[in-house]
């Protein structure tokens, strides 16, 4: 068996009971990174052994994982924070198991664009997860589709390129567009900032942010959606 366990985006008190029983009980647990989930063993006393998974090893190291849950083996994927696969490593190796017939759980966990849309008070009957947008080739054509989407859209960004970001979603989406900005969810710093793009992007220049950044934007026509909901 293949376990995809989520594991807490902020507060480590969000780890789920079964998730610990379950990397208590595997075999192996496969990390992104075997530095931060060392803490999160610790703090909850697993000794399973560890081994590094991540987006620069992935294909070198998939057939050999393989091979072992084919043999009987039980593995745990883990990623630094959130569910693995979403905006980290984890379909690839899910894909290779099930193509070899490899039974796979997901356990449900933290995936921080969750509590992000449903704070932001922006429609969420109906929304698009884009996650990282591409850093160069094909930026702005990604932004341009964003754009005319008419629902909700969300956008994982860091601290460091969040106003560059906010000045170009307000320039294909209109400076007037309803958006949201959550930052350290589940941590004792998190915060969600609401307003038009504009109000967005200068008190985020006035108070420089921290922390893993969600951000929500409001479709190009968000009134429909809310009719619709009244149908």
């Amino acid at each position: 068996m293949l376990y995809i366990v989520p594991t807490p985006v902020g507060n480590l008190q969000d780890m789920t009971f079964r998730a610990i029983e379950v990397l208590k009980s595997v075999d192996l647990i496969l990390a992104e990174d075997t530095r931060t989930s060392g803490v999160l063993l610790q703090h909850f006393d697993i000794h399973t052994p560890l081994k590094s998974h991540h987006k620069f090893n992935e294909h070198e190291t998939t057939a050999d994982i393989v091979e072992r849950l084919r043999a009987g083996a039980n593995i745990a994927l883990i990623s630094d924070a959130g569910t693995p696969a979403i905006s980290d490593p984890g379909f690839f190796l899910v894909r290779a198991a099930t193509e070899a017939d490899v039974e796979v759980q997901c356990l449900p966990g933290a995936t921080a664009f969750v509590p992000a849309i449903v704070d932001s008070g922006l429609p969420n009957n109906h929304f698009y997860f884009e996650g990282f947008l591409p850093q160069k080739k094909g930026r702005q054509t990604r932004l341009q589709y964003l754009a005319q989407l008419d629902q909700t859209f969300i956008v994982y960004e860091s601290p460091f390129r969040l106003v560059k970001t906010l000045e170009q979603l307000s320039i294909v989406c209109g400076a007037e567009r309803k958006a949201a900005v959550t930052r350290e969810i589940s941590k004792v710093h998190e915060q969600t900032v609401r307003g038009t793009l504009t109000e967005l992007i200068s008190h985020f220049k006035q108070s420089a942010p921290k922390g893993e950044i969600v951000i929500c934007v409001a479709g190009n026509n968000p009134k429909d959606y809310k009719e619709e909901e009244n149908e």
